[in-house]
């Protein structure tokens, strides 16, 4: 049995007719006593920590004799102005750091803006997984002193909650975040194998009868899509919902269907042939502005965020988007 488990205090008190009624809490030392210890066996040294804890060295002494008399044994010896852990202290520390560590690691997750340094950037998941993050390579070698923290929103309530230097947000533009604006324009079409396209000899959208649509969350459902294209209430052979871009293009590569999706999301399969449009011209495409910038009111390290913004617009330039400022 491990220490902490062995030694924990008992979960509940008082007799079974009490049972579940009372929790008590196992006794806490004081916590700045807890930084303060943690800090100075660190660094080896009282001065030392009390600089990074902002602090008087005598204040860092107070704190550890506090935490030593609270435990009942001693922590340091001090030997003119050193401080050296005893064997208490050592195996003490090591705990201690493991469980600032847990607690850091806890807040990163909830509060990934809280960690000094990084750039925090929130993106739909489809486009982070297809777009951004196998180009991000590029923006961290120009920018070798920027460290990324990339996270995922899927819906605008997700954008609210979410903490962020700057967002890519995906749909209609975010009613309630001050700091918005376009983006990027996307391009819509229908899109399959080409082994599909040829098997169902798709030459008009009014073949897509013959098909089973592949449904995806993106900026235009295919009621929309075939109204935009004029060619009238066309009633498919069956239908798939997805509910990731990532996924319903996969499903079109494998053959299921014909799905209606960004080429900015396609690209990589465009090109290499595995998804091809069967109705490829000018006026079987529809365009939507549906990428907005946002950046975080209370964003901080604007000489990364302007990197960023920089970067990502001659990416989209030279990957032959249309960006909207």
């Amino acid at each position: 049995m491990g220490a902490r488990a062995k030694n924990s205090a008992p979960a509940q008190t008082g007799s079974p007719a009490n049972e579940g009624v009372g929790v008590v809490r196992p006794r806490m030392p004081p916590l700045k006593a807890l930084l303060a210890f943690e800090a100075a066996s660190r660094h080896g040294s009282f001065a030392q920590g009390a600089d990074e804890l902002g602090v008087t060295p005598s204040a860092v002494s107070h704190q550890i004799q506090q935490l030593e008399a609270f435990l009942g044994v001693r922590l340091f010896q001090r030997h003119a102005g050193r401080a050296i852990l005893t064997s208490a202290g050592r195996t003490y520390a090591k705990e201690i750091e493991h469980a600032v560590s847990v607690i850091s690691e806890a807040t990163t997750l909830v509060a990934p803006q809280s960690q000094s340094g990084h750039l925090v950037i929130a993106s739909g998941p489809s486009f982070a997984a297809k777009w951004l993050q196998p180009r991000l390579p590029d923006f961290l070698r120009a920018n070798p002193g920027v460290r990324v923290r990339l996270s995922t929103i899927s819906t605008a309530d997700d954008l609210e909650s979410s903490r962020f230097d700057i967002a890519i947000a995906y749909g209609s533009p975010p009613a309630s975040q001050r700091h918005v604006e376009p983006l990027l324009v996307e391009r819509l079409r229908p899109l399959c194998s080409p082994v599909l396209a040829a098997a169902l000899n798709l030459q008009s959208p009014k073949d897509l009868a013959r098909a089973t649509l592949i449904h995806s969350v993106n900026a235009l459902t295919w009621v929309d899509y075939l109204r935009r294209v004029d060619a009238g209430e066309v009633r498919p052979n069956n239908e798939l919902w997805l509910d990731r871009s990532t996924m319903a293009i996969e499903a079109a590569v494998d053959g299921l269907g014909v799905v209606l999706e960004s080429e900015i999301l396609a690209a990589e399969e465009l090109s290499d042939g595995r998804l091809v449009a069967p109705f490829g011209d000018h006026a079987h495409t529809v365009e939507a502005t549906s990428y907005f910038l946002v950046r975080s009111a209370g964003s901080r390290g604007g000489t990364q965020i302007a990197a960023f913004e920089k970067w990502l617009r001659a990416a989209i330039a030279t990957a032959n988007l249309t960006i909207r400022s």
